[in-house]
């Protein structure tokens, strides 16, 4: 699916890391998403993009995006996600989910303004966008977990009540 303004599920992703001594955070808080990365549970606030416009539109336009901040893009049914950068102003990396919320691919530093089309693969439930950068610093790689409150907990690999 190719969205004139790439689908952005804007999931205002606030990119917090929690460290051992602070995961005593409630797990799953609103508007938040968590990915188990390498070096510990990493905590982005997110802006929920679920409906077709407010995916169609995704960061668009958007000068900057603090970084502890991204967006989720929900889609009902699992998709070929297809995006591109048309209209977006500052480069990100996608983390492309199942309905489990597992990884299944990550397309990193998406470049501002490129019109080519960023594959996201089959069967995608959720995209995850965050600064560029933010994929690699933080370890992520396909099959790692992520959590949040607004993912399907009866499919997730990782509920939110789990640890």
């Amino acid at each position: 699916m190719i969205c004139r303004a790439r689908p952005v599920l804007v999931l205002a992703l606030t990119a917090a890391l929690v460290t051992a001594a602070g995961q005593g955070r409630a797990a799953c808080a609103p508007g938040e998403v968590e990915f188990a990365a390498p070096g510990g549970a990493a905590r982005f606030h997110v802006e929920v993009a679920a409906t077709a416009a407010q995916r169609a539109y995704g960061l668009m336009n958007r000068a900057s995006l603090a970084a502890d901040a991204g967006m989720i893009f929900i889609f009902p049914q699992p998709v070929e996600a297809r995006f591109w950068m048309k209209d977006t102003l500052i480069p990100l990396d996608m983390i492309f989910a199942d309905p489990a919320g597992r990884i299944t691919r990550i397309a990193e530093n998406a470049q501002p303004m490129d019109e080519s089309v960023i594959d996201g693969g089959p069967g995608v439930a959720y995209v995850i966008e965050v600064n560029a950068g933010q994929a690699q610093r933080l370890g992520l790689r396909p099959g790692m977990a992520l959590r949040g409150a607004m993912l399907d907990q009866d499919r997730a690999a990782w509920s939110c009540s789990a640890p």
